[in-house]
This record gives structure tokens, C-alpha cells and sequence, in this order.
């Protein structure tokens, strides 16, 4: 299987409410987006995990045609400014 084969999970543009980590999600596992809304609106619910969850894949998940994550921008965006410049 060659790189334009693999399953990647990525946060989609069509279909997104939000930031798209559901119906990325949905794709990703063959599912409707809905099954994942509802179940992350019961954690969110029941304790206050679902928003922690759709947080945090916000973050790490990258967007369709993005090569990298919002996390993974801020990192390296981040390590460039404390390299010294020669």
C-alpha cells in the first residue's frame, strides 16, 4: 500500500458544524458523524469529557489538504522563534 493509499484521519471541510472532528472521525471509522456527535454531547453531559475530547482533536487532527496539525503548527512556530539566527 503506498502513501496515497493510507487512511488518514483528518478533519473535514463538508459536513462540519464545528471545526469538522466528527465527520473526519465518521469518515476516518465508516460511521455517521451523528453516532459521534451524540456520543461526545453524553460525555459532555455525564462529566464534562466531550469537550475535552473535540478540544483536543481540534488540535491534533489536521485539516484536510494540511499537511500538519494546529498543535504541530504552534510547536514548530515555536521552536523557530528560539533558534538563534546565525
Amino acid at each position: 500500500m503506498n502513501d496515497s493509499q493510507v487512511k488518514q484521519l483528518r478533519r473535514t471541510r463538508d459536513g462540519r458544524i464545528i471545526a469538522g472532528v466528527c465527520s473526519g472521525a465518521g469518515r476516518y471509522v465508516g460511521i455517521d458523524p451523528n453516532i459521534i456527535r451524540i456520543a461526545l454531547a453524553a460525555l459532555t453531559l455525564f462529566g464534562g469529557a466531550g469537550i475535552a475530547i473535540y478540544a483536543l482533536a481540534w488540535l491534533i487532527v489536521p485539516e484536510e489538504g494540511r499537511p500538519t496539525s494546529i498543535a504541530q503548527d504552534l510547536i514548530d512556530k515555536n521552536v523557530n522563534k528560539n533558534r538563534p539566527t546565525p
